[in-house]
């Protein structure tokens, strides 16, 4: 597809091997170079995108055909991107629209193919409307919307969705006829704490106590907890690791996302940005998790284990991880899509947004009707979720 105006072209890629990682570094959330003004985030990385193609957990074959919109100048000089693929499923998305799917299949409507703009398999929020650093991010946002919005149009799609956009893309996307959806995780918010306990001192006193007792019995059995990053991954590393992923993923979901390979290439091209927090028990590992690391921000990903402890799982998962962005001062942990569990351990209600262009004028108002109680309720369960969160409540007597 090419649609040339007076100041640039807009064209789809078939995979990240046709843009050069130098090249891609200049978009915006995509490198660490000290000149951006919007922080790293390592999944919209050529790295990580393009490991996730050459892996072959990303093709056809898989139901993730890429089709990334690029908007160059006259001069073929990158303007912007949105990561793209045109899907035939909707696994791996976690925005969930199989209601949407169903209803419009039975309604003699064909719901796949669909244009998804997303990192697969990634339920974090990151740049999709993604930029040359200097631009005008609404200009370029609103091109690059409009063709979607065009692509799924003259290829017959059913659909076009853009999932955990930042809330500033949003207006960006509505403005050329996508509808706006919420949904919720928990993220925990390092305010500057100097260490582990400082973060407890702000809580009630019996969700402080709970934790520490939490913290202590996962360490119980001579558990060790150690932290990988850089070169201290190796492939035996990966090994141990990826049979952790694998069992967790065909217990939770029947057929994991990731294969081997995956691992191996992140390995290869962005270990500086990868932590595994790995437990150790008797000189072996028995659990472990897996982390990515933004300027910012850690993203908790993957999680497995070949031996069950009490509160392992919270330990390695959730606390290590506050341990870690304390250290590191990051200012923030994502550890993944839902889990009310993660309130009693500091993570708090953050509201998540996604953008949906529905081309059949039926199916659309009635997702637009849908959509409008689904907010509603989001905002509702946030604001209750949020008053029973751990922290001592303002103008209480510090205990």
């Amino acid at each position: 597809m090419s649609s040339s105006q007076a100041e640039y072209s807009l064209q789809t890629l078939s995979g990240l091997d046709k843009v050069s990682s130098e090249e891609w570094s200049i978009l915006s959330g995509a490198s660490k170079s000290g000149d951006s003004i919007t922080p790293y985030n390592p999944f919209v990385s050529h790295a990580y995108l393009s490991s996730l193609e050459d892996a072959g957990t990303v093709s056809a074959e898989t139901g993730w055909l890429p089709q990334h919109l690029v908007l160059r100048d006259q001069a073929q000089k990158l303007l912007g991107v949105m990561p793209a693929y045109i899907k035939g499923h909707s696994q791996g998305e976690y925005v969930f629209d199989h209601g949407w799917a169903d209803a419009y299949e039975r309604a003699g409507g064909r719901y796949y193919p669909k244009l998804q703009c997303s990192i697969p398999f990634t339920p974090a929020t990151g740049p999709r409307l993604m930029h040359r650093r200097g631009l005008d991010h609404t200009a370029i946002g609103q091109a690059l919307a409009a063709g979607a919005r065009l692509l799924t149009e003259r290829n017959g799609l059913s659909s076009a969705h853009a999932t955990f956009v930042p809330e500033a893309e949003v207006a960006i996307f509505e403005a050329e006829g996508f509808l706006h959806r919420t949904d919720q995780q928990f993220h925990f918010t390092n305010p500057g704490y100097g260490n582990y306990e400082d973060f407890l001192e702000t809580l009630a006193s019996r969700k402080r106590k709970n934790l520490r007792k939490e913290r202590k019995t996962a360490l119980e059995n001579d558990i060790e907890i150690v932290w990988l990053t850089g070169s201290e991954i190796t492939e035996a590393v990966w090994d141990v690791f990826f049979g952790f992923y694998m069992d967790t993923g065909s217990r939770k979901w029947g057929r994991p996302y990731l294969n081997r390979k995956f691992f191996s290439l992140i390995g290869e091209r962005m270990a500086d940005d990868i932590l595994l927090i790995m437990a150790k028990r008797d000189g072996r590992y028995v659990a472990g998790a897996i982390n990515f690391i933004g300027s910012d921000c850690l993203y908790g990903r993957h999680w497995g284990c070949c031996e069950d402890h009490p509160f392992l799982h919270f330990e390695v998962c959730y606390h290590q991880a506050i341990d870690f962005a304390i250290a590191r001062k990051l200012v923030r942990v994502e550890a993944g899509a839902q889990g009310e569990h993660k309130l009693a351990r500091g993570y708090l209600p953050v509201t998540t947004h996604s953008c949906h262009f529905i081309a059949h004028d039926g199916l659309r108002d009635a997702v637009a009707r849908y959509l409008d109680h689904e907010r509603a309720d989001v905002a509702e369960m946030g604001e209750i979720l949020a008053q029973h969160g751990p922290f001592r409540k303002p103008g209480s007597i510090p205990e």
